[in-house]
């Protein structure tokens, strides 16, 4: 059975065990009554939600999710955003595969 975004629940499991923290900025998650902006949202790395493999579908932080939007990921690694935060090619987690 897959969840609303139609993530197969075996997937699913695999990712949230995989991804323990936010691949781009590296914030722990948090409950949403501590922390919106940290509690862990899911993300397609390629904007495309047709694409559903363990190597497009990650876990991050709500803050990150909301900035990056629809923007090309070497789009958004050059906002000011992600600038702010030192998120770089060099700092996100190897599943961004950059």
């Amino acid at each position: 059975m897959a969840n609303k975004w139609n993530i197969p629940a075996w997937l699913e499991a695999e990712v949230r065990e995989r991804d323990k923290k936010c691949v781009y900025c590296g914030a722990d998650f948090t409950p949403a009554t501590i922390s919106r902006k940290s509690i862990a949202s899911w993300e397609h790395i390629i904007n495309d939600a047709s694409i559903i493999t363990r190597e497009n579908i990650t876990l991050c932080c709500c803050g990150c999710n909301a900035s990056k939007g629809q923007k090309k990921l070497s789009d958004w690694l050059q906002t000011k955003y992600c600038k702010d935060r030192n998120i770089t090619p060099e700092t996100v987690a190897p599943i961004v595969g950059l």
